[in-house]
């Protein structure tokens, strides 16, 4: 129930923009979420009828417990039921679609960590691996900032479904790390009234701190040390080697390899594509939003949770 509340809340979000392409991805979300409320719900009645019990938490047989993993993976947009995240996405407008990759997750995350002793681990490593290798790949070819912030948030949920079987508190690291880092990049893209990369490109002309700081924001989605970006893939890789899952980390450590590179992309149009004239818009120069306090605090986080890491080992 609260699922669904949680879906059709952000439906009148969605139609806000009275436009087809928002009409469209308000209907694919619905659909793709509905789809997978009915499966968690089928999966517990399966559940009920075997056991006599409707609680999700002690899920003996392995039919329940596949379909609810299937589910949640639809409702994240894990690989391979990632096809609605890029075509919703890029029919909203920017705001939308940052609840859309942050707060969204949350509810389906929840639930994926407390079933996570139940789910099948072998269906949520390979889901993972796919995850991390489509998210990387389906962001190489595109141009428009939504679609490229869909395939990141691809490939981070496989980085977080990797490890939830194995550790949830460094899968709740993850996530937090990600919703710091995707709410700070599209903050700024807000901020710079950015939708694709030629538009990026002049953002050094609006507000050259700013368009630093995205640089910054960048390195740390793509995992690069010494940003906060790179403590959670530390840490997961650290957790698969001591799972004796050397190849599988070779693999994962690989595919981030394919994220990074479109990350590195975006930051040479950024920094170092100039314009073939100056833009001589006024309305885009210098202008206030009233965002001017989140931002910064969202940038720091980005780029400097790196020195707590110690804390963070103690205390798993």
């Amino acid at each position: 129930m609260g699922l669904e509340i949680n879906t059709l809340a952000i439906i009148p979000l969605m139609t806000k923009m009275h436009h087809p392409r928002a009409a469209e991805s308000a209907t694919k979300y619905f659909l793709t979420q509905a789809t997978a409320s009915a499966l968690i719900l089928f999966s517990t009645t399966i559940n009920a009828w075997m056991t006599g019990e409707w609680t999700i938490m002690n899920m003996t047989n392995h039919i329940p417990t596949v379909i609810l993993t299937l589910a949640l993976a639809i409702k994240l947009g894990v690989a391979p039921f990632h096809l609605w995240l890029p075509d919703v996405l890029q029919g909203l407008n920017m705001l939308t679609c940052l609840i859309l990759s942050t707060w969204q997750k949350l509810a389906p995350m929840a639930l994926m960590m407390l079933t996570s002793p139940q789910l099948n681990t072998n269906l949520l490593i390979a889901m993972a691996l796919m995850s991390t290798i489509i998210g990387g790949w389906g962001g190489l070819n595109q141009t428009q900032m939504r679609k490229i912030m869909a395939y990141s948030s691809i490939a981070h949920l496989g980085w977080m479904i990797l490890v939830i079987s194995f550790a949830p508190s460094l899968a709740l690291l993850n996530l937090l790390i990600y919703l710091v880092l995707t709410s700070s990049m599209f903050l700024m893209l807000m901020t710079l009234n950015s939708t694709n990369t030629n538009k990026l490109s002049i953002s050094w002309l609006k507000t050259p701190t700013l368009a630093a700081s995205m640089m910054a924001t960048l390195m740390a989605l793509g995992g690069l040390p010494p940003t906060s970006g790179f403590l959670p893939k530390w840490l997961i890789l650290q957790e698969m080697t001591k799972q004796h899952l050397g190849a599988l980390s070779a693999l994962m450590a690989m595919s981030a390899l394919l994220s990074l590179f479109f990350y590195i992309r975006l930051s040479y149009t950024i920094s170092m594509t100039s314009p073939p004239n100056i833009s001589n818009s006024s309305l885009t120069w210098r202008k206030k939003k009233n965002l001017t306090y989140v931002i910064p605090i969202l940038i720091t986080m980005s780029a400097a949770m790196m020195p707590i890491t110690p804390t963070l080992l103690l205390l798993n």
